[in-house]
């Protein structure tokens, strides 16, 4: 980027090395390969190699801070960096700058904050030579402590910024974020511009690229093209290139996306924001080509997974025809929008390369010409020219939640103000993980409305659901997860057959499923049925205690099923029990008068059943040995009473008991046994 005002003078590398600057260079003689040289700054010292120029940016404000470029840099530029168009690269150096603020290392930048002196040390370094880097760092020692240097943390930024919104019309990007005074100069003639935000392969050092340059632009109605310039096709020369098998390039692009996301959020930019893939010029073959869709895939699914645009920066010839080959293919993931360089193509907005029937939904950015000076407000600076024809995707819903019941869940949502409505598109899977992508799950809702409630949902289970709004013209936005924790209820019972009147005590402990903590302070409900029953009824409703925990003694008069419900609650399903049958024995008296009598006596055997079953027959029975054999039957009586007659034929004793068979609501029971001794 060229700039030129009314009396500057030009500035040449050679100034930086006269006598009298803030650096200090020391070497003992002539460099030769290997040797090192002690360079100083605001009294901090540091060796790097003999060969590496330096360059002082105070002395030179206008100097491009070239990252492709072996040098160090010593300061910060103050004026519109003199930089070329369009820069793709990346060597080693270093650049000492006053401390401002403790900015932390990203790919390519090894950053160290020197307290003492009040300097930030910032070694670049092409892919694979970070340890070089931490090198060069280790060499620095303070020699001359600053008192005053403090480093400040920076603010934390809420993204707020749409890159780019409804936007058609002329933009232009350049190697370095241009400085404050230059955006203001350059409008209303332009109202878009690209930046470089990240990629190994970032040429420019980008010192006014920060949180506020954004805002103050946005707020002044500029629109932004956001550029990473990382890994490159594998049949080209750059020194970090993608691999050359598709599903590491898959792997690869995601990766990059997951950076440039970071390094969007960090500067402001929200969700719905697009960031491009440079992908500069190849020499196309059938592997290549895989590659680079592949990689771009990638790039484009990760964007989408975390509510961002997908974009790609080609060359017409090249990555443009490539990508307008797979358009329609499966295989691939196609970026949502195309920025293609084409110079002199006419009518701006198309190319000869890419079918004008392709990335016809406002997903267009022309680059027309390249690395040419223009003039506005009286700042010539030298660009790349673009035309653009782009639209954001929907803002989200929100208020997206997730109420569980047993079975079944209602969803609901807030459409989004201002926004044509095609569709509210909800995809949904098992367990935690909720569908990235409007494309990934199971369809569990396409409509218009607020809430939907899915049914049919096991019990004990989780499910992950997300929403995307699809507006009319069929753009999707980036999608608001909720999630459905599955819950489990236990049951126990201290006896599981019981005397008729006699208690059971039920308990249960509700707890979520994916980590087992427990569910206090909830409502529960125990559920009986007769075991002769079709029907569940209530047979009690209580809560968790902080443990998750309830029992109650229930005292049932037949043989029961119990089973636990808890019906769930916001992020919570419900979940029931499985069922325990308490079974129920009638309890059976009985008394013998007398116990003791001659022989031609009579005794008589009686006693009750309870509950009563009248008309219902009872089995007398004597022991013979180890066994019990019939004597006769009886009836009982609308009281539950029996009543037996023993009259022995021979002296002896004798040994009796009553015995009851069940039905279907009780167990059979039978007395205890009964002595009879004939003299």
């Amino acid at each position: 980027m060229r700039l030129f005002r009314p009396g500057a003078v030009a500035l040449g590398l050679a100034v930086a090395l006269v006598a009298g600057l803030v650096a200090v260079v020391t070497t003992g003689r002539p460099a030769v390969a290997g040797e090192t040289k002690t360079v100083s700054y605001r009294g901090y010292e540091v060796k790097v190699p003999a060969s590496w120029p330096i360059v002082d940016l105070a002395a030179s404000p206008t100097t491009c801070v070239r990252l492709d470029r072996p040098s160090v840099y010593l300061g910060r530029s103050t004026a519109q960096a003199d930089c070329p168009a369009h820069l793709v690269g990346r060597s080693e150096g270093l650049v000492l700058e006053p401390l401002t603020a403790a900015e932390p290392s990203t790919p390519g930048l090894q950053r160290r904050v020197v307290q003492e002196a009040g300097v930030l040390a910032t070694a670049y370094y092409a892919p694979g030579g970070e340890q070089a880097a931490n090198d060069v760092l280790a060499t620095g020692r303070v020699v001359t402590r600053s008192k005053s240097a403090r480093a400040v943390q920076p603010a934390a930024v809420t993204p707020s910024v749409v890159a780019s919104g409804t936007f058609k019309g002329n933009a232009f990007d350049t190697c370095a974020a241009p400085a404050q005074a230059t955006m203001d100069a350059w409008l209303p003639a332009y109202k878009a511009v690209g930046i470089y935000i990240s990629g190994g392969l970032r040429a420019c050092q980008q010192p006014n690229l920060t949180p506020d340059w954004v805002t103050t632009n946005a707020s002044k109605g500029w629109q932004f093209l956001l550029i990473d310039v990382g890994m490159q096709a594998p049949c080209t020369t750059y020194a970090s290139k993608m691999s050359t098998v598709p599903a590491t390039a898959l792997a690869q692009g995601k990766a990059a996306a997951a950076n440039a996301v970071v390094a969007a959020q960090a500067l402001g930019f929200a969700q719905r924001s697009a960031i491009y893939s440079d992908i500069e010029a190849y020499t196309s073959t059938a592997a290549c080509k895989a590659s680079v869709l592949s990689y771009l895939s990638g790039w484009t699914q990760e964007l989408n997974a975390r509510g961002y645009v997908g974009g790609a920066y080609v060359a017409a010839g090249s990555g443009g025809v490539d990508l307008a080959s797979a358009y329609t293919s499966t295989a691939y993931t196609r970026p949502d929008n195309l920025w293609f360089a084409h110079w002199g193509a006419s009518p701006v907005g198309t190319s000869g390369f890419v079918p004008a029937t392709y990335w016809t939904n406002h997903q267009r950015v022309h680059q027309y010409a390249g690395n040419t000076s223009e003039t506005n407000g009286g700042v010539t600076v030298t660009i790349d020219k673009n035309w653009v024809d782009l639209t954001a995707p929907p803002p989200p819903v929100s208020a997206f939640s997730v109420t569980g019941s047993a079975g079944s869940a209602v969803l609901r949502w807030t459409k989004p103000a201002g926004v044509t409505l095609g569709q509210i598109l909800i995809r949904g899977a098992s367990g935690n993980t909720a569908p990235a992508l409007p494309t990934a799950g199971v369809a569990v809702y396409n409509g218009a409305s607020s809430s939907y409630t899915v049914t049919g949902l096991p019990n004990s289970a989780s499910y992950a659901y997300r929403a995307f709004v699809k507006d009319s013209s069929g753009k999707i936005g980036p999608g608001i997860g909720a999630r459905l924790i599955g819950t489990r209820a236990s049951i126990t019972a201290t006896a599981t057959t019981i005397m008729y009147s006699r208690t059971s005590t039920l308990s249960t402990i509700v707890s979520r499923i994916n980590d087992g903590g427990r569910v206090a302070g909830v409502p529960v409900v125990l559920y009986s049925k007769a075991k002769t029953a079709t029907k569940w009824s209530v047979a009690g409703q209580f809560t968790t205690d902080a443990n998750g925990l309830v029992s109650t003694a229930q005292t049932p008069g037949v043989s029961t099923y119990y089973m636990w419900g808890y019906n769930g609650s916001l992020g919570l399903l419900g979940t029931r029990s499985a069922a325990v049958l308490v079974q129920v024995q009638p309890a059976m008296s009985a008394y013998l008068v007398p116990g003791a009598m001659a022989l031609g006596k009579s005794a008589a055997l009686y006693g009750y059943l309870n509950p009563p079953h009248a008309g219902m027959t009872v089995y007398l029975q004597r022991r013979s040995g180890t066994t019990w054999v019939a004597v006769t039957t009886g009836k009982l009586a609308t009281n539950g009473k029996f009543a037996f007659s023993l009259k022995p034929t021979a002296r002896g004793t004798y040994t009796y008991r009553v015995v009851w068979l069940a039905d279907a609501d009780h167990q059979g029971t039978q007395t205890a046994s009964k002595v009879l001794t004939v003299s």
